[in-house]
C-alpha cells in the first residue's frame, strides 16, 4: 500500500474559499485583523479539505515559529509542575507551543541552551539555576531573549521575574516567632540556587532581629526532595547530644512534606503540638488534610505572565531587555501546622485557611 504524499496547501483553501492566501495565514493566526464572515469562509473551506497549517512552512516566511522553549531544572519538586502546566496553557492560549528541555538539578543550562538553539526558538524561559554569561551573550546576539523564572543569576545580565523569597522567609520566621519558637531548624535545597539562599537569608535575619541566637538556628540540607528531608530529618534527629527544635523551616513545601512524614510516622511527634512545621511554594499536595501546611504562597500566575511580557513576542522588534530582576511578594497561608496563638492579630499580607482543603 503506497502512500499519499498530497497535501493540501494554503493556495487550495484560498482557491475554494474565494480568498487571498494571506486571508487563510491571518486566520488561522490568534489576534490577527480578519473579517468574521473571512475567517469562518477560510475554517469551512480547510474543514473540507482536511487542511491544518503547516507551522514550519510558516516560519520560513515570518521568521517566527511561535516556540518558547521552557528550561526545568527540578521536576522532582511539585512546584514546577504546576509552573509548567501554567506556562503550557498561557501559551496555548496565544496560539504558541512551549519546547521543554530538562537539567539536572543544580546543573549549568548552558547545553540544553546550545541544544534548544537548533529549533529556533522565539524566547527561552529558564528555571533553572546556573548559566554562564557567555550564553546568554549567544542568545542575545541571535535575537533571543531569555527571561529567568523565579531566580536571578549575579552577574548576568539577563532579566527575570522573582517571588520575593527574602520575603517569604521572613514571614515563615514572624509565624514562628509568633508562635512562641525560639530554636529552630532549617531543611536547605541547592547551595547554588539563588532561591533557596534568599529564603533562607529572609529567615535568618528575621530570628536575629528578635534576638534569638544563630546557635539556636540549625540547618540541614534536603537535596530539594521529598526524600532528601526525609533522611536528613532522620538522621538529625537520631542524633541524641541535640536539643530537638521547636519549629522547621523546609525551603519548599516537598522537603516540609518529607520532613513532616519523617517526624510522624518514624520518631511518633505530633505537629503542631511538639514541634512546628513549615514550608514554601503553596503547593497544591500541601493544602490537602494530611499535611494543611502553613507555608508561602507564590504568586505564579502573576510571575508567569509578567515573565511572558518580558519576552515581548507579540513585538519582536523591541530590544532585548536586560538585566531587570522583578521580585513580588508571596502571601503567608496559615494552616494547620503552626498552631495560633491567642488574640493573635494577623498581618497584611497573611490569609489563614482553618478548614482542609481537598483540592
Amino acid at each position: 500500500m503506497t502512500r499519499n504524499t498530497t497535501r493540501t496547501t494554503s493556495f487550495d483553501v484560498a482557491a475554494l474559499a474565494g480568498v487571498s492566501q494571506s486571508a487563510v495565514s491571518r486566520a488561522f493566526t490568534p489576534g490577527s485583523s480578519i473579517a468574521e464572515e473571512t475567517r469562518q469562509k477560510v475554517l469551512e473551506a480547510a474543514k473540507k479539505l482536511n487542511y491544518v497549517p503547516n507551522s514550519i512552512a510558516s516560519s520560513l516566511t515570518t521568521k517566527r515559529t511561535n516556540i518558547v522553549a521552557l528550561i526545568l531544572g527540578n521536576l522532582g519538586n511539585p512546584f514546577y509542575v504546576h509552573v509548567l502546566h501554567t506556562f503550557s496553557q498561557r501559551l496555548q492560549e496565544q496560539g504558541r507551543q512551549v519546547l521543554i528541555f530538562t537539567v539536572d538539578p543544580g546543573a549549568e543550562s548552558d547545553e540544553a541552551i546550545l541544544h534548544l538553539l537548533k529549533y529556533q526558538v522565539d524566547g527561552v524561559i529558564l528555571t533553572a539555576a546556573q548559566l554562564s554569561t557567555r550564553m546568554t551573550s549567544i542568545c542575545h546576539d541571535r535575537g533571543i531573549p531569555i527571561v529567568l523564572f523565579n531566580r536571578y543569576i549575579p552577574g548576568s545580565d539577563a532579566s527575570g521575574v522573582r517571588c520575593d523569597n527574602a520575603g517569604g522567609g521572613r514571614l515563615i520566621a514572624e509565624a514562628f516567632l509568633a508562635a512562641g519558637a525560639r530554636s529552630f531548624l532549617m531543611i536547605t535545597g541547592d547551595p547554588k540556587g539563588t532561591t533557596s539562599q534568599d529564603r533562607a537569608r529572609g529567615f535568618v535575619e528575621r530570628l536575629l532581629e528578635e534576638g534569638v541566637r544563630r546557635s539556636d538556628i540549625a540547618e540541614i540540607e534536603g537535596s530539594s526532595s521529598y526524600e532528601g528531608a526525609y533522611s536528613a530529618v532522620l538522621r538529625h534527629f537520631g542524633d541524641k547530644n541535640r536539643t530537638r527544635p521547636e519549629a522547621i523551616f523546609g525551603i519548599n513545601d516537598i522537603m516540609a512534606m518529607g520532613a513532616m512524614d519523617a517526624l510522624r510516622f518514624r520518631l511518633g511527634l505530633k505537629i503542631p503540638e511538639d514541634l512546628m512545621l513549615a514550608g514554601f511554594d503553596d503547593i497544591p499536595e500541601g493544602r490537602r488534610a494530611p499535611y494543611q501546611l502553613t507555608t508561602v504562597r507564590q504568586p505564579i500566575n502573576q510571575m508567569v505572565d509578567e515573565a511572558l511580557d518580558m519576552l515581548h513576542l507579540d513585538e519582536p522588534s523591541l530590544p532585548i531587555e536586560r538585566g531587570l530582576d522583578h521580585p513580588i511578594a508571596g502571601r503567608l497561608i496559615w494552616r494547620g501546622t503552626i498552631p495560633v496563638p491567642p488574640a493573635y492579630q494577623w498581618p497584611a499580607g497573611t490569609t489563614r485557611e482553618a478548614e482542609p482543603n481537598a483540592e
